[in-house]
């Protein structure tokens, strides 16, 4: 039987709307964001980026959704279609995609605000009591029945989701607030150069995960105000935020896992930090627990044979360790150590995967060295290629390699025509 907090929350997750933000377009992440929006980028060999607030809302108990697209959102809204149809429309459920569709304009989306703003006349005919804003772009497991009750415990207007993030990372990357004593918001500052540092932890900052609980009637308000300043970017962090903390009750909530403890919470905005955090998952006991039934992270995918590791020879050996492999790949005499493949990769005899992340139906040929890099979807890797074995070499043949070492390669990369162009 559910407690009475249990029983209180869940009537709270009723009367929500979550509106998921999933139409930026990821620049930081070069080329693997060239036909696909940051949020449909895949993570974790199964995954793409938006199953995580999506899984988010479901396990919370939020089953009233909207994710706004638009940047190159086919491959996005594929996978919203296949695999997240299977709520209960009879039970008053959906997961409805909000496409940049011009509703009260001639433009587009011009940012968070607006987006939303959009779309008022959708969530209003749902009626919610509450709305919750999120971003479709980060990797991290979140109850948000807890941030809705502790933004009508306080009595917030507003309320905004926050971590403590290093200075260095926080710096011209995340939204940064300053708090009093409750965690009621004095100053906010979009992505500043020098982030205010906590007292308690000078090199450390509160950062904006990028969710927000509003009061609908409020959020409305803010909306419509907004809309009508000609001089607004009509963005939450630069614009609605700053103007409504000195007269309104909004206040930050501290992403935490019990005891206090920082929770796990991923921008995998750039290639490094993608390559990080997909890493992350082959140690031994990851932060982020995939393998977690009660907090389970869903996502649609076909259905596939096991991953299969063949030929036992003395010089020819199928075999992986320290690694994560999806079904339907083929490790045929090859190796694989701290890789992470996701479905339907082949490697063939000879090759090495050392550190790499690589995308879906992946062709690895004979005789291939591959070290620290990213493959995205499709590519061919033709016999006795390296890559990120000579970073000259790399650069030469036109692969991107980042500051820390991370190759990226694409199919365009090599040539390899998989997208239609003139």
């Amino acid at each position: 039987m559910l407690d009475k907090n249990q029983r209180y929350i869940s009537r709270l997750t009723r009367d929500t709307y979550a509106l998921i933000l999933a139409g930026g377009k990821g620049s930081r992440l070069h080329e693997l964001t060239e036909w696909r929006a940051k949020p449909s980028v895949y993570f974790g060999g199964k995954f793409r980026i938006i199953d995580f607030p999506l899984s988010n809302c479901v396990n919370s108990g939020i089953k009233k959704i909207g994710v706004a697209t638009q940047y190159k959102a086919h491959s996005l809204i594929k996978h919203l279609v296949r695999g997240w149809s299977h709520v209960n429309v009879n039970m008053g459920e959906f997961v409805d995609v909000l496409p940049a569709s011009q509703r009260t304009s001639d433009h587009w989306y011009a940012g968070t605000a607006d987006a939303i703003y959009q779309n008022i006349d959708i969530i209003r005919a749902h009626n919610p009591k509450y709305v919750l804003v999120l971003s479709g772009d980060h990797i991290y497991k979140m109850d948000y029945g807890e941030m809705l009750a502790y933004h009508v415990e306080s009595g917030a207007d507003m309320t905004v989701s926050c971590m403590e993030v290093p200075i260095e990372e926080a710096a011209g990357a995340y939204g940064v607030m300053t708090v009093d004593d409750q965690f009621r918001i004095q100053r906010f500052d979009e992505k500043p150069a020098n982030p205010t540092p906590l007292p308690q932890t000078p090199d450390m900052t509160l950062a904006s995960m990028g969710n927000y609980v509003f009061n609908t009637e409020f959020l409305f308000e803010q909306l419509i105000k907004d809309a009508d300043n000609q001089d607004s970017e009509h963005d939450f962090g630069k614009n609605i935020i700053p103007s409504i903390i000195k007269s309104h009750k909004v206040y930050a909530f501290p992403f935490r896992e019990p005891g206090g403890k920082r929770a796990y919470w991923r921008d995998v905005g750039t290639l490094d930090a993608f390559w990080e955090a997909n890493m992350e998952l082959i140690s031994v006991v990851p932060e982020l627990n995939l393998y977690d039934e009660k907090w389970p992270i869903l996502t649609y995918q076909l259905q596939q044979p096991p991953a299969k590791f063949v030929l036992n020879e003395s010089d020819r050996v199928g075999m992986a360790t320290d690694s994560m492999v999806s079904g339907g790949c083929v490790i045929s005499g090859a190796r694989l150590n701290r890789s992470l493949l996701f479905s339907d990769v082949t490697v063939h005899s000879y090759s090495l995967v050392e550190d790499s992340v690589v995308l879906p139906e992946v062709d690895i040929g004979r005789h291939c060295h591959i070290r620290k890099a990213i493959i995205d979807r499709g590519v061919h890797i033709p016999p006795n290629t390296n890559i990120g074995i000579d970073k000259e070499e790399d650069i030469a043949r036109g692969f991107r390699v980042t500051d820390k070492g991370v190759t990226l390669v694409t199919a365009e990369m090599l040539g390899q025509k998989i997208h239609y162009t003139r």
